[in-house]
Order: C-alpha cells, then sequence, then structure tokens
C-alpha cells in the first residue's frame, strides 16, 4: 500500500508539473545571477562508497567516518532498489526512482530503439536517452540558480534533457582518491558566483577489492583504511576553509557485497538452451529475451519451477517487494540467483580462469549483505543519531528539501527520513 500510495503522489506530482521526465523550465535571463547572489541553503556534498556494506563500518578500521556517525546521523543501514547493483542504484539516489522507473535497469541492458548498454559502452554511458526516464538531481538543482559538480557519478557523462552538471568529469579509474578528493576542495574554492551548492563525489576502491578478493578479506580491510584517509583529506580540507561546520555532507553505499566460492557457479547452458534465446546478461541476474522461431514459453514454464540455487520469473510476476518488472528493458525472463551463487557459463569460466570474482552484490535487495552504509553530518542534521534502515529512495526528497528545491515525481517518502535533521531543518 505504501508503494501505491507513493506513486499516486508522484502521479500526481508529475501531472501538475507536466512531465516528470522534462528537465524543468530553465530561469529567465539574469534569474540565475541573482538567485546565486542571494541567500541559500548550506552546500551538499553527496560521498558514495561503492559495496561499503553497512555492517563494514563496525570492523574499526575507518576512524574518520566513525567520527561523522558518532557526531552526525548513521542509520542502521539503508536498503538498496533491487537489483542491487551500481548503476541502477547509482541513479536511484539522485533521481529517487526505483530503477523500473528511471529506466536503468542493470548494469548491462537492451534497449529496442538503442541496443545494447553495459558499464564498459562509453557510447551508451553518455548517451542521455539512457537515462531520460529519471530527472537527476542536478539537472533540478541547475535550473533553480544552484551549481552542480560531479566527481564521478553514473549518468553525470551523459546530456540528460539536454543537461549536464556545471562541473563533471568523465569517469577514470586511474584518478587517485585524494585527486578526486582535491577536485571536489577546488570546486568549492571557486569565487562565490561559480561555486557549486551540490557536489557528489565517488569511491570505488572498497568494491574493487571486494570483487577481487571477497568482502571478509585483507584486501577490503585495506580498501576500507584506504578510502577513510581520502575522507580524512576531505574533512580536513573543509575545516581549512572554514566550512565543515557548514556543508551538509552524505556518504552512502550503492549496495554491499557477499562471497561467492568460485564452486558456486549455476551453468545455465545446462538449463536453457541459449541457442534459443536473446540472452541479455549473465551474473547476479541474468536475462533472457525471446528469439523468434523458438517456444520461449516452454522455457520460461521449466525455468520458473523451482531451481537449484537461484530462482526465476516470467517479469510480469516478479515479486511485488521487488518495484521490477514493468520497464520494457526488463528481459522477458529474469533469473536471480541464490545469496552467494552466480550465473554463468562453463565458457566464460573457462576463458576468465583466474579472474572471476569472489565477492558479488545484485542479489534480493533483502538480505543483509546486501545493506549499505549511511551516515550524514551537517548543520541540518542531528548530532549524535541513530535511525532504523529506510530504503535508498528516501535519500532523492531528503537532498531536494536540503536544497530547498522542488522534487521531481519519485518513489521517496521524505516523512519517512526527516527525523535525522535538526526541528529547525525539518
Amino acid at each position: 500500500m505504501k508503494f501505491l500510495f507513493r506513486l499516486l503522489l508522484a502521479s500526481l506530482a508529475a501531472f501538475s508539473a507536466g512531465c516528470a521526465t522534462q528537465p524543468p523550465a530553465a530561469p529567465a535571463a539574469g534569474t540565475r545571477a541573482a538567485a546565486a547572489s542571494s541567500a541559500q541553503p548550506a552546500p551538499l556534498l553527496l560521498v558514495s562508497i561503492d559495496a561499503f556494506r553497512a555492517d563494514y563500518l563496525d570492523r574499526g578500521l575507518t576512524p574518520t567516518l566513525a567520527m561523522l556517525a558518532k557526531t552526525g546521523v548513521q542509520a542502521d543501514a539503508m536498503q538498496p532498489s533491487f537489483p542491487s547493483l551500481t548503476f541502477p542504484n547509482h541513479y536511484t539516489l539522485v533521481t529517487g526512482l526505483y530503477p523500473d522507473h528511471h529506466g536503468i535497469v542493470n548494469n548491462t541492458m537492451f534497449d529496442p530503439q538503442l541496443g545494447k548498454f553495459s558499464l564498459g559502452n562509453r557510447a551508451a554511458v553518455g548517451d542521455g536517452r539512457w537515462w531520460a526516464e529519471g530527472t537527476p538531481i542536478w539537472e533540478t538543482a541547475d535550473a533553480h540558480g544552484l551549481r552542480t559538480a560531479t566527481m564521478f557519478w553514473p549518468g553525470s557523462e551523459a546530456d540528460i534533457h539536454g543537461r549536464h552538471p556545471d562541473y563533471w568529469q568523465p569517469y577514470d579509474g586511474k584518478v587517485t582518491p585524494d585527486q578526486r578528493v582535491d577536485q571536489v576542495l577546488a570546486w568549492l574554492d571557486l569565487p562565490p558566483g561559480q561555486r557549486p551548492r551540490f557536489l557528489t563525489l565517488y569511491f570505488d576502491q572498497v568494491d574493487h577489492a571486494g570483487h577481487e578478493h571477497g568482502p571478509d578479506s585483507p584486501g577490503v580491510d585495506q580498501a576500507l583504511r584506504d578510502t577513510d584517509a581520502a575522507l580524512a583529506r576531505l574533512v580536513a580540507g573543509l575545516k581549512r576553509r572554514g566550512l565543515f561546520d557548514r556543508i551538509n555532507l552524505i556518504v552512502l553505499a550503492d549496495h554491499g557485497m557477499a562471497s561467492v566460492p568460485l564452486a558456486h557457479s549455476v551453468l545455465i547452458e545446462r538449463l536453457i538452451p541459449l541457442d534459443d534465446v536473446r540472452t541479455v546478461s549473465f551474473g547476479i541476474v541474468a536475462g533472457f529475451n525471446p528469439k523468434p522461431g523458438h517456444d520461449f514459453a516452454a522455457i520460461e514454464r521449466r525455468m520458473e519451477q523451482p531451481q537449484r540455487h537461484m530462482r526465476c520469473w516470467d517479469k510480469t510476476r516478479i515479486p511485488a517487494r521487488f518495484h521490477y518488472g514493468s520497464n520494457p528493458r526488463v528481459p522477458q525472463l529474469v533469473c536471480l540467483a541464490d545469496t552467494g551463487w552466480r550465473i554463468t557459463t562453463a565458457r566464460h569460466l573457462a576463458t576468465h580462469k583466474g579472474h572471476i570474482s569472489l565477492g558479488e552484490h545484485g542479489y534480493d535487495n533483502a538480505d543483509p549483505r546486501m545493506r549499505a552504509l549511511f551516515v550524514a553530518h551537517g548543520p541540518a542534521f542531528r548530532a549524535g543519531a541513530r535511525v532504523p534502515e529506510f530504503p535508498n529512495v528516501d535519500v532523492y526528497p531528503l537532498m531536494t528539501h536540503l536544497l530547498g528545491i522542488p522534487a521531481a515525481a519519485n518513489d521517496g517518502d521524505y516523512d519517512a527520513v526527516k527525523g535525522m535533521l535538526k526541528p529547525a531543518a525539518q
């Protein structure tokens, strides 16, 4: 019922605004400069530590993050949206929409008009048409007179509805965590009329280490230390500029991570004749579409029967709690591996020997191992507060409130998270 209520509110908002996926009207000439010079809310910096599982904070390896949690707000956890993958959840965080509603339904997708999308396809990643079903917060902020900057964020490389963030960089994994921090601080050093009020910062070391070595490895522990050191550099830089107590800082993750032993592989070609289907994706969430001239219905009937180490559904029968299956980009047959397993082929295992991930995500977003970090600190947030777990769609309306801008139609619930703010900031 809560989901239906949110959709009703979103529909009413979309009706009154004209269309949720259209860009907000740009201010008239001179309006933006006037807005920039008038009183504005505190700047907001959104930091993502990819794959920082909620319980990683308990390892005692991240003192800077622990300080922010102790003196600000810490959630028990934040539940990712399904599927618990990187691109879908990063776009959910900045749109407030479930992946089924913003269109980035997987890291690997197929669209009848646009073709194939994958993380390594730079042309697709930078094509705004893939992202146009959602309105990212930087677009709305920019349209209401607030400058924006993204130090790597899925979607920020694309021209969405004719807009980019004011300052952005194409993703480059060779840019070190310290260099990423220094760029954010450099943007904050710009003259007031050019300075961004909304910024993002992205770290991916923890995710890489989790995939390569598994979440319980010394490699992840070292990545936690290194990322916390970069956060310490950020905090020190903010303090030198007198900004630490004047900027609202949200540090979160897109999803968690689970161990996947090498032997835990479902060889899908033993269950589905791959020559008879169009394969969209393998991995934790595998997807298949019909191929002309083959009996796809028979394949679905067989695969929807109980399977070892995975579950499969026709997209129209995916459990409602996943909020997934209505978007045309969701494959007709979706198979979800049980936590700790992967869906692959014997050929893939053979050709990638020595490079198979020992840690994975994308699983059922209710699994505790998929729970993500959420910590917030700043003038708007309570000090020393602990709040219950909440879904990540709620981050978007929280951020639009902090920035004082209208929210586009979304699936989030501001009332569910406003308790983490000081009464004056609510």
